[in-house]
């Protein structure tokens, strides 16, 4: 199975892909191979799920309705986030290559493709970002996701809980999105029954890291504060 080395979770993907029939087939191997995925028919629903969601690897069609695949991944990186991408498209002059690459795209792969070269790009695609989510910047200080432990900027480390840790990185990991309570409930704490128990670990968070760790966006929600 494809476990992101040193963190105990499974590899997330985000398909966005337009062609249903394809997908849904592309998305139940990877399944098989014991991947986490997620499905964007356009490319507007696959803008909001990379912004709210933490992906390992997020693969991407261009043609796509609404907003195009390379409009997409642009608006992704104006936004900071850092999600390795791949380019699955049809579309694959040397042209298309580098118009993708220069959209922001970390490898680009053309139709018809063979599915142990995709499980290979896949696999260097999660390793180079389990690499880079092995620290996530907070201000001045850092969370290290391998220890599930916060850095303050004098050096202390504060060790986390699983879900204090699951929030925390969740905010971190898109540092710039404003979170709402619904959208950090269904991705951090699926499986709780009380209603604020989003609160109750934003509170936890800042009583063991300090206050501005997590900041409120009156009416909103939450995003990653300072430390």
């Amino acid at each position: 199975m494809p476990w992101q080395r040193g963190i105990l979770r499974l590899v997330r993907l985000l398909l966005v892909e337009d062609d249903r029939e394809f997908v849904e087939l592309l998305a139940a191997v990877l399944r098989s191979e014991g991947y986490v995925v997620d499905v964007a028919l356009d490319g507007q629903r696959g803008l909001h799920l990379a912004l709210s969601r933490p992906y390992d690897v997020v693969v991407i069609d261009r043609g796509l309705p609404v907003l195009d695949g390379l409009d997409l991944l642009a608006r992704l990186r104006s936004r900071a986030v850092r999600t390795q991408a791949l380019v699955l498209t049809a579309m694959g002059s040397v042209r298309d290559r580098i118009d993708g690459l220069d959209a922001g795209a970390d490898d680009y792969l053309t139709k018809p493709f063979d599915l142990g070269e995709l499980f290979a790009r896949l696999r260097a695609l999660c390793r180079r970002a389990a690499e880079f989510a092995a620290v996530l910047r907070i201000g001045a200080g850092r969370l290290e996701l391998e220890q599930h432990r916060v850095v303050l900027p004098d050096g202390q480390r504060v060790p986390l809980t699983e879900r204090e840790f699951g929030l925390l990185r969740v905010l971190a990991t898109h540092p710039e999105t404003v979170y709402t309570r619904a959208s950090l409930r269904r991705t951090v704490f699926h499986d709780a029954l009380s209603p604020s128990i989003v609160d109750t670990y934003v509170h936890y968070l800042r009583t063991k890291v300090g206050r501005s760790v997590v900041h409120t966006v009156q009416g909103v929600g939450y995003r990653l504060g300072d430390l």
